[in-house]
């Protein structure tokens, strides 16, 4: 079983088979002074883990590969093009929630390296106590800040990193800037892929501002232009909702518009997948 340790890193391959918990299982986490639970769908026979009342994520123990939520889809459909299929990876997880893509990784792509950083030290192994990984797992945990774990590590690379933590305004102002955005770039290979998911209200002012930030991190290191993935109503219209931004050297390759069309047509559908000047436009709408 994986640990949750502040201070050193831990690994385990020896990891229990799937079973959830009988009846819901419920800790308290120090950083937000918030429960979470692990219980039962209410739709379905997957397992969700809530916070302060609030689903944050879906987890099919029978088959790890099956995502429900629609951001995380999106997500997953562009972590299958960062390297040839079924090929290993290494992924630093920036926010571990449930561990759906940690699960959804090792069961597409065995042996690879995953790290996650997380914020709440408690919720890491309470979730993967009540929802074990697949056998196999090799998992990393650190607890910590994010921004502050990844400048202890400067000579580490990852193929991919997937920042998932903000949440509108709420979102940690000293992760939600250009500056941050340059050092997580910084910790990619040279081909890699920096994927950020942003919830946003009504207005999309917040994800207006991160793409810019975004971008201006980009151009600083001499990368391509970000793109993003999203529900197509959101380009439409100004509702709440979730976008995935994307960055890193991975965008430069000669076939970067058809793994574009890949993602799109991964769904889920209506989708839309915006180019660097189609994402320049919607920021230069919404930040208005």
């Amino acid at each position: 079983m994986a640990r949750t340790v502040p201070d050193e890193d831990t690994r385990d391959d020896d990891l229990p088979r799937p079973g959830g918990p009988a009846r819901p299982r419920t800790v308290h986490l120090t950083e937000s002074d918030l429960p979470a639970v692990v219980e039962r769908s209410d739709w379905d026979e997957g397992w969700v883990l809530r916070i302060g009342g609030i689903e944050q994520s879906h987890v099919d123990l029978e088959d790890p590969s099956r995502i429900a939520h629609e951001y995380l889809r999106r997500i997953a459909a562009v972590v299958d093009t960062v390297r040839p299929r079924g090929e290993p990876i290494t992924i630093a997880h920036l926010g571990g929630g449930a561990l759906t893509l940690v699960r959804y990784v090792q069961a597409t792509r065995p042996d690879s390296e995953q790290l996650v950083i997380e914020l709440e030290r408690e919720l890491v192994s309470f979730v993967i106590g009540a929802l074990p990984l697949p056998e196999g797992t090799r998992l990393e945990v650190v607890v910590g800040d994010a921004g502050d774990r990844l400048r202890e590590m400067p000579g580490r690379l990852f193929d991919a990193v997937v920042l998932d933590v903000f949440s509108g305004e709420a979102s940690p102002p000293h992760l939600a800037a250009e500056e941050f955005y340059v050092e997580a770039l910084e910790r990619l290979e040279a081909d890699g892929m920096l994927l950020v998911n942003v919830g946003d209200d009504a207005g999309q002012h917040f994800i207006a501002a991160q793409a810019a930030a975004l971008e201006a991190a980009s151009a600083s290191l001499g990368l391509p232009g970000v793109r993003m993935l999203t529900a197509a109503a959101l380009v439409e219209r100004g509702d709440f909702g979730n976008y995935v931004l994307l960055a890193g050297g991975a965008l430069a390759a000669p076939d970067v518009e058809e793994q574009s069309q890949r993602w799109w047509a991964a769904g889920p559908h209506p989708a839309a997948v915006l180019d660097p000047e189609e994402t320049a436009r919607f920021v230069w709408k919404r930040g208005r």
